[in-house]
């Protein structure tokens, strides 16, 4: 006797949590890898996050982290590779999640430590207050020499200081060794397989995932010395063979399941079969199986939300979140007259020599490393995976959830979406 089809998709829906469930994560004590914790690395874990589970796959098997550099705490600080990128929120930070991290340690993980978890080092570090910019935006410090060894093109000028870094006389513009604080979210540490030089800082200042280990491990471990070549090696194998996706959805059910959308999930990354900008874009056909009249059950309707959804991805994002995204654009995310008025940010007049244009930006981008004025404001675009797991969005944290960057692209670009069309977006880039 067949089953009625609510009944069936209840039973089916059932079946794929409970699969889901026997691997999967609760509690910030299980959830928050620490430095030097002794417990395999697994091949595949799913975690709990605001719309339902990421799932991160170790493609290469289980990692043993007795010894591995990736987990191994290597500087004076006792943090590791793993600390600012936690597999619970696709291994990049969650504002939600360091806010629990606090209260579990009143403050003591390495994660809050002074050099760049702190909004300056000179503050006080016992004091919430202190560590704002991370607990409430996910913000980490990134402190960078000024000028840069390109000559600038431009003259800077700080017109707010928020957190006193950049007009402390340790630590800021005037220092003994000028230097110039912005703040900025730490990115996934996953998905690099078909694209090894994707995203790799907000400034794209690092050429290679080797360089960027050398400049972490000095840099936010506080080592004293590079790693070793052996160690470098641990650290960019683990990060090529590593997945991170979102695999279920509380409205639209599993998103893994064989015959679903390959652009979907983990193991379709890692199998190629969602290759294109590392699985960032899929094709509207991918979604086709979804693609299906309104109906009233909740995962059918996500479901066909999420499939038009794509289409206009694809139609209307695509350009800059494509093959090759290594490039560095200006969105207006940091710089006036589109950037979020944020007063806990510092804010930088910069004036251009050849024109004598002004512009004011919280963070000049790119152009703190080339030192062209053309690139104030320019952040390298990042990959879209596993969003549910580590909000808030854009380089400086300013968009809270997925319909505030809807929003504000909806703004930016006077796009003109309707309501159904903004729901549509955040379902599908929910699901990925």
């Amino acid at each position: 006797m067949k089953l009625a089809r609510p009944i069936f998709l209840f039973v089916l829906c059932f079946a794929a949590i409970l699969v889901a469930q026997s691997r999967r994560s609760y509690g910030p004590g299980r959830v928050w890898w620490e430095a030097d914790r002794g417990v395999v690395f697994p091949l595949q874990e799913d975690y709990d996050d605001a719309d339902g589970l990421v799932s991160i796959l170790s493609s290469s098997g289980a990692v043993n982290p007795a010894g591995h550099a990736f987990f191994e705490a290597l500087g004076s600080n006792h943090r590791a590779c793993i600390t600012c990128h936690q597999p619970s929120n696709a291994m990049s930070l969650a504002a939600a999640t360091l806010r629990e991290r606090w209260v579990e340690t009143e403050g003591q993980d390495p994660v809050f430590a002074a050099v760049d978890g702190s909004n300056c080092p000179d503050l006080p570090q016992p004091a919430m207050a202190s560590h704002s910019l991370l607990l409430n935006r996910g913000l980490i410090r990134i402190f960078l020499p000024w000028p840069p060894k390109a000559v600038p093109d431009f003259k800077l000028e700080v017109v707010r200081d928020p957190t006193g870094c950049n007009s402390s006389p340790v630590y800021g513009l005037h220092s003994p060794h000028p230097t110039i604080s912005v703040y900025r979210r730490p990115r996934m540490a996953a998905n690099f397989k078909y694209a090894p030089q994707l995203n790799l800082m907000a400034d794209g200042r690092e050429p290679s995932l080797e360089s960027q280990a050398v400049t972490a491990t000095l840099v936010h471990e506080e080592a004293q010395a590079n790693p070793t070549d052996a160690q470098l090696h641990q650290i960019v194998d683990f990060e090529m063979q590593l997945f991170a996706a979102q695999s279920a959805d509380d409205r639209g059910g599993l998103l893994t399941e064989k015959r679903g959308p390959a652009a979907l999930g983990p193991d379709n990354l890692a199998a190629g079969r969602a290759q294109r900008f590392s699985g960032e874009i899929a094709a509207p056909s991918s979604f086709g199986l979804w693609n299906k009249p309104d109906a009233a059950d909740v995962q059918l309707a996500f479901r066909a939300s999420a499939a038009r959804g794509s289409e206009l991805f694809a139609d209307r994002c695509a350009t800059c979140h494509a093959a090759g995204s290594t490039r560095a654009m200006d969105i207006g995310t940091t710089n006036q007259l589109y950037a979020i008025n944020t007063a806990d940010l510092p804010l930088f007049r910069i004036t251009c020599d050849a024109d004598g244009r002004v512009i004011y930006s919280q963070d000049p981008g790119r152009a703190l490393i080339t030192g062209k004025c053309s690139d104030v404001g320019a952040i390298v675009m990042q990959q879209l995976r596993g969003l549910a797991a580590r909000a808030p969005y854009f380089s400086n944290g300013s968009a809270g959830t997925l319909k505030d960057v809807v929003d504000f692209y909806d703004r930016r670009y006077a796009i003109g979406y309707s309501e159904r069309q903004k729901q549509d977006l955040i379902n599908f880039l929910r699901s990925l």
